[in-house]
């Protein structure tokens, strides 16, 4: 286990650097063969030409480009200094670069906004976890009756329905309509009651969408695992029903799942762009939201950095996740 751990922990060490060099290229690379100037967007189309030159400078664009990814690479993990102009401002690690706009470090803007993505991703995790499973679970235990068939087409609703529309959808109803919810987001540390009432909304319509696919996948693979000669054996040995599905086939219908889990929750940890911005939520989506159309690309950058290593992390706890629920991942 420790060498699978070792191995995996290597793996993604090596994938960061990778997703680093990538965004490097996308974001520095790119609009200088484009023909674009970042320094003009930093300062403004009005500005003079000295400025332009000074923010070059300070910004190290015209040095060569080994000299501009290790600056790079630098302040992400150790800080770097911005020196320019006779100006001098140093930005702690992790270093995402400045708002083009504000002029505000982007790490600081990213993590007072980061704690509600964060709310929102978990929240809706554990609704459709509990929700797609066990519709998935019920589906194909009860094959071609009247719940599966209504499971099945709730679930491909969910699925079909855009976010804005099923999240507007509960605001009418439920907010406006009934005034059974109050939508506007209250944070945890002022009021419990404040934060659920205002995330509830959030929850429940992106949980709805995910729920929907989860049922779909658990369905398929337990209905595909049910047949295997190992469930008919312990069915043969008089198991109960319940030790069966629980214990031997779950098991394995968990595979595909958390494969599913990691993806989903480290793309969401990144922003959920149509459901902050549905609900107004001040998080990570709703900032590369508004970076777009500001274009504020150190902000688009930061998300994109923070949004590749939330994958990248729920990965690595998914690979040993794995190694935990079939030892043949490990043995191999």
């Amino acid at each position: 286990m420790l060498a699978y751990l070792i191995r995996r922990l290597f793996a993604a060490a090596v994938m960061l650097v990778v997703i680093v060099m990538v965004v490097f290229c996308i974001f520095f690379l790119v609009p200088k063969w484009a023909g674009a100037d970042i320094a003009l967007n930093f300062v403004g189309k009005q500005a003079d030409p000295a400025a332009i030159e000074g923010v070059r400078q300070k910004l190290g664009l015209g040095d060569p480009i080994y000299s501009q990814v290790w600056e790079f690479f630098k302040g992400i993990f150790v800080g770097r200094t911005y020196s320019g102009g006779g100006d001098v401002t140093e930005c702690a690690a992790p270093c995402f670069g400045y708002s083009f706009r504000t002029e505000q470090a982007v790490w600081p803007v990213l993590t007072d906004r980061f704690p509600v993505t964060l709310g929102l991703a978990l929240g809706a995790a554990v609704l459709w976890l509990i929700f797609g499973l066990a519709a998935g679970v019920l589906s194909a235990l009860k094959r071609g009756s009247l719940w599966d068939r209504g499971a099945m087409v709730i679930a491909l609703a969910g699925v079909s329905l855009p976010i804005y529309f099923t999240g507007l959808l509960s605001l009418a109803i439920f907010a406006f309509g009934l005034d059974w919810i109050d939508a506007q987001y209250v944070p945890f540390t002022d009021s419990v009651g404040g934060y659920l009432g205002g995330m509830i909304l959030p929850w429940i319509t992106l949980a709805f969408l995910y729920a929907a696919m989860y049922a779909r996948i658990t369905r398929a693979t337990m209905l595909e695992i049910l047949g295997e000669d190992y469930i008919r054996t312990a069915r043969a040995k008089g198991l109960k029903e319940q030790v069966v599905i629980g214990k031997h086939a779950m098991r394995s219908t968990m595979t595909p799942i958390l494969t599913m889990l990691g993806m989903d929750l480290g793309a969401l940890i990144g922003g959920a762009i149509l459901t902050e911005s549905t609900f107004n939520l001040p998080g990570l989506g709703r900032a590369v939201l508004d970076a777009i159309r500001t274009q504020d690309l150190p902000i688009i950058l930061g998300v994109t950095l923070i949004t590749s290593m939330a994958v990248l992390l729920a990965n690595l706890v998914v690979d040993v996740l794995y190694a935990v629920i079939d030892p043949r991942v490990r043995l191999a």
